[in-house]
């Protein structure tokens, strides 16, 4: 009996809440980010070791096995009370090998860095399946930087040129320039500012700004951006913001003109009836159609952060919507 509840459990908390235009799912996850490999779709998050789910219809998911079993091996130095609970990795495929860069932080502090770890598969059951972690990429430290390194998101450009977008709050969303082996900065360093909230009536006294996902798409590279407070169940207030550029680097301008790094940003999604604050977005083509996956505070479950999956669509201006 206790088996058979068990079971019950599993499959209650798999099911789709809501219909096929919206397929959020009822798994708890923060900062989700998604790839799909041969007929399989990956899901990483945030959690001990970064958590990892696996599905073949973007409905039923699959628990497997964390990146990290024990956390990485540099990351006491800069914050040993994390205990391996890796924050917001980013996951994508270049040079016939997947590039997962992920967040070691302190709460509310900017000691942080992004690493990045490389394998060949993503199915934990191929023999060649092995995590291989190559280290820090960034790192910010107080008193010197007025950003934080967590957060990452990597684009390769129009000429094949990748970069690294990355922050929360502090002075905003930052971009550096990679060698092209993806593992490091590039020398000579090239560093841009791309978004940043204002503290301001307008913003409600809110500087708050975090999760940077740039997905090329018309002719323009998009920058979503997460606004407020998450991780508050249903105190959260966090929502997703839009800008968007010719030029990777910049300059980001919002729907109706405002430069991103100077407090623009057009509303994408919000907290709702269905969910208190939305947030830590990332976007994908899927088999022809564009996506957004994001977690939600379910308003029907007091708050619990769950998976949301969307069809993204694109107004005659080329301006995504919901």
């Amino acid at each position: 009996m206790k088996s058979n509840k068990k079971i019950q459990h599993l499959f209650l908390s798999l099911v789709v809440l809501v219909g096929f235009s919206s397929l959020a799912q009822d798994i708890s996850v923060h900062d989700p980010v998604m790839i799909k490999q041969k007929d399989t779709y990956y899901l990483y998050c945030t959690g001990r070791g970064i958590s990892v789910f696996s599905s073949k219809d973007l409905k039923n998911w699959k628990k497997e096995p964390a990146i990290f079993k024990e956390k990485p091996v540099w990351a006491d130095s800069v914050a040993a009370d994390f205990k391996n609970h890796i924050w917001a990795p980013d996951i994508s495929f270049h040079n016939n090998t997947y590039y997962l860069y992920y967040s070691v932080s302190a709460f509310g502090k900017n000691t942080s860095a992004i690493g990045v770890v490389t394998n060949v598969t993503l199915n934990a059951n191929d023999p060649n399946y092995k995590w291989v972690d190559h280290g820090i990429v960034v790192q910010s430290y107080p008193n010197r930087d007025e950003w934080n390194a967590i957060d990452p998101n990597l684009i390769i450009d129009e000429n094949n040129v990748p970069w690294l977008s990355f922050g929360s709050f502090w002075d905003g969303l930052k971009m550096v320039k990679l060698n092209p082996n993806l593992l490091s900065i590039a020398q000579p360093e090239e560093w841009y500012a791309i978004a940043k909230r204002k503290n301001t009536p307008l913003s409600g006294g809110s500087s708050a700004i975090e999760a940077p996902f740039i997905f090329k798409k018309n002719g323009f590279y998009y920058l979503f951006t997460s606004w407020d407070l998450c991780c508050k169940g249903k105190d959260s207030t966090y929502k997703i913001a839009v800008g968007r550029a010719t030029s990777v680097t910049g300059p980001y301008v919002d729907k109706d003109g405002n430069l991103l790094n100077q407090g623009g940003g057009t509303i994408l999604a919000k907290g709702d009836e269905n969910f208190f604050g939305v947030g830590h977005n990332s976007a994908y083509t899927f088999d022809g159609i564009d996506y957004l996956v994001y977690h939600g505070y379910d308003a029907k479950q007091n708050g619990k952060s769950v998976l949301v999956i969307k069809e993204l669509k694109w107004d005659a201006d080329f301006w995504p919507y919901l």
